[in-house]
């Protein structure tokens, strides 16, 4: 599933083909959205805004659409009017005199106003988002020590979108390895200077993600590997998906653990189980 970065990226994609031009068709596949076709006919979309992994398209009269693809909601880019061959079923589209953008499958989706945007219950209840240029490190510091989480395994703490939003299964494993926590404790076991590394963490690895392409490893060690004609897989994270492998920081092989049906990685060296200060 796409975390923070993946959507914004995705929103990128979308305002580049459709923002600041007059949108010739809107399409809804929902009865009780159709009335709304007109309304945004012959408007034009501002800007896309990211809550985490729910997408809001904004048109200049000050109607948005909430979007949020869940498990199986796509956005495709396409030329005006041009379809791909798919058995996705088409939910909403927006058409441009060059481009089209296509959501397929997505069933959560809403009209609203502009003011209303922050009171959508899906909104109202995100936590800090990771890409918001605005959150800063102390915020998240001061955030994370809140009795709400303090006492919440940061395995299942991470993929809460009420304590971080955007933050999905990859980031949090990368999150914690640059952190230097082990993925079962809790805030409440690590001393303030491993929470700082944390506050830092939580922005800088979904922020350079986001920046380059979903790459969470340190982008000299991935430019030395894909220089060296090393597949993607094998240099875009620290941890991630690298059960087995060698730790880039010790040679430790990588573990790889489940919880709630999810699986996590760390290194057992780098992120010690024990009560073990760096």
């Amino acid at each position: 599933m796409p975390e923070g970065p993946e959507i914004r990226r995705a929103a990128d994609k979308l305002e580049a083909a459709i923002a600041r031009q007059p949108v010739t068709e809107v399409f809804f596949a929902f009865e009780h959205l159709k009335p709304y076709e007109a309304q945004l006919r012959d408007r034009t979309v501002e800007k896309i805004a990211t809550y985490g992994k729910a997408l809001v398209t904004h048109f200049d009269n000050g109607l948005c659409v909430y979007s949020h693809n869940q498990l199986y909601g796509k956005w495709m880019v396409r030329r005006a009017h041009s379809y791909p061959t798919t058995r996705r079923q088409l939910r909403f589209a927006i058409h441009t005199p060059k481009k089209s953008a296509l959501l397929y499958s997505a069933s959560d989706i809403e009209v609203l106003p502009a003011a209303a945007v922050h009171q959508h219950p899906f909104i109202q209840r995100l936590g800090p988002d990771v890409l918001d240029a605005t959150v800063t490190p102390e915020q998240i510091l001061a955030w994370v020590q809140d009795p709400r989480f303090y006492r919440r395994r940061w395995t299942s703490l991470l993929l809460e979108q009420s304590f971080l939003c955007g933050v999905g299964n990859y980031l949090r494993s990368e999150i914690l390895f640059v952190a230097r926590l082990h993925p079962t404790h809790r805030p409440v076991d690590a001393d303030l200077a491993q929470l700082a590394r944390f506050a830092d963490a939580a922005l800088a690895v979904p922020r350079q993600s986001y920046q380059h392409n979903g790459v969470t490893n340190d982008l000299a060690i991935a430019a030395d590997l894909k220089a060296r004609g090393m597949p993607r897989r094998a240099y875009r994270h620290w941890v991630f998906d690298r059960s087995g492998q060698g730790c880039f920081v010790c040679g430790t092989p990588i573990v790889k653990d489940h919880t709630g049906g999810r699986r996590y990685y760390f290194c057992p060296t780098c992120q010690p189980s024990a009560g073990d200060r760096f």
